[in-house]
């Protein structure tokens, strides 16, 4: 079976498959390489594996409730046709985005490289600039029903940010 270059660009575009996919095999190939070099085995830290797990788990979750809420369909490209502001969208406006930062902080911590830690904060700072680009975009769409979430709501974690 081939795959188009057009279908696998496609792939590589969607940010859960580089989330969940891409990146922890990357970063587990150099992981593994240098630990080949250094003439021994790549060293984990497996108590952080629940963290990969809360934050898969929570993307599923709450992509399943917002389309299932909100219609729509997963990402901005298919924006929800209502606004969700119940389950996990009452505590943070952006609980799909977070479990994509849960798991790549589980990603570091199960790694422990300067790799890892260089991914995870350049998430930080991307997923935050798509999230500010989405309320600005999720604004336009519900006017002041989504104001009055942006003041009640914080952007990531609750009561705090």
């Amino acid at each position: 079976m081939s795959t188009s270059p057009r279908s696998l660009r496609r792939w590589f575009k969607s940010t859960s498959n580089r989330t969940f996919l891409v990146w922890p095999l990357a970063l587990l190939a150099l992981q593994a390489l240098q630990a080949l070099l250094d003439g021994g085995w790549p060293r984990l830290n497996l108590w952080a594996l629940p963290l990969l797990a809360w934050g898969y788990l929570q993307y599923r979750w709450v992509g399943t409730l917002r389309t299932e809420q909100g219609g729509g369909g997963p990402g901005l490209s298919n924006p929800p046709l209502r606004l969700v502001t119940t389950g996990p969208y009452r505590l943070t406006r952006n609980p799909m985005y977070l479990g994509h930062l849960i798991f790549f902080f589980g990603l570091a911590l199960l790694l422990l490289s300067w790799p890892a830690w260089v991914v995870f904060a350049g998430h930080v700072l991307w997923f935050d600039h798509r999230a500010r680009g989405d309320e600005a975009h999720l604004l336009q769409v519900f006017g002041e029903p989504y104001r009055d979430y942006l003041g009640r709501v914080k952007r990531w974690i609750p009561g705090i940010y």
